[in-house]
């Protein structure tokens, strides 16, 4: 029963974030990203301003949302050579850990590529943060690996696993110019380009 409580409490705490995010989307991509206030966006999603605080301390923060975090025994798992013991699987596993627990919404995701690609203040912070996850991302293939794999093969496997990650996305939008059955699930989408980059590298 407490496992059910608490899983449920999660689940609406994932809900409100989220609801938070798709507000404050809207009110960027409506005004832009100094046209609103965080009291603009506690009205338009619905809670507190001492509500809001606590999921986002900022705009940019409820914008983007969090830095995608791989702890605990997923990570423990891979730094021990696990769970499979190849290199380019287990960082498959990895990727399926973050897409799983974001469960990215096709509308939500639309909506937040218009407003990323529309302000070059958020282009920049979101290159910001994809330095800080390739630089945790790389740390932890070396770690495993070891030194001697090379950091610059650990940056190119991080990108490469990005620009896959890229593609899977760009399969759920609309318009895209190649979409690959966007009604799979976005873990599916990226194991099939995956495969498909295996294929072209063998």
């Amino acid at each position: 029963m407490f496992d059910s409580a608490t899983s449920l409490r999660a689940s609406k705490r994932m809900e409100t974030a989220r609801r938070i995010m798709r507000a404050a989307n809207e009110l960027t991509l409506a005004h832009g990203l100094d046209g609103w206030t965080m009291d603009d966006l506690a009205e338009a999603s619905d809670v507190s301003r001492r509500t809001l605080f606590n999921y986002f301390p900022a705009k940019l923060d409820a914008v983007l949302g969090p830095l995608p975090t791989l702890e605990g025994e997923a990570i423990e798992t891979f730094l021990a050579q696990g769970p499979t013991g190849e290199l380019l699987e287990d960082c498959r596993v990895l990727a399926h850990r973050i897409l799983d627990e974001e469960q990215y919404d096709r509308s939500q995701l639309e909506l937040h590529r218009a407003v990323i690609v529309t302000n070059p203040r958020l282009l920049l912070e979101v290159h910001g943060r994809f330095e800080q996850v390739t630089a945790s991302l790389v740390g932890h293939i070396l770690q495993r690996e070891g030194e001697s794999f090379g950091a610059d093969r650990a940056v190119i496997l991080v990108r490469l696993m990005v620009a896959l990650f890229d593609c899977s996305l760009g399969s759920l939008v609309p318009g895209a110019e190649a979409p690959a059955a966007p009604d799979r699930p976005l873990t599916e989408l990226f194991d099939a380009a995956l495969d498909t980059a295996r294929e072209l590298f063998a």
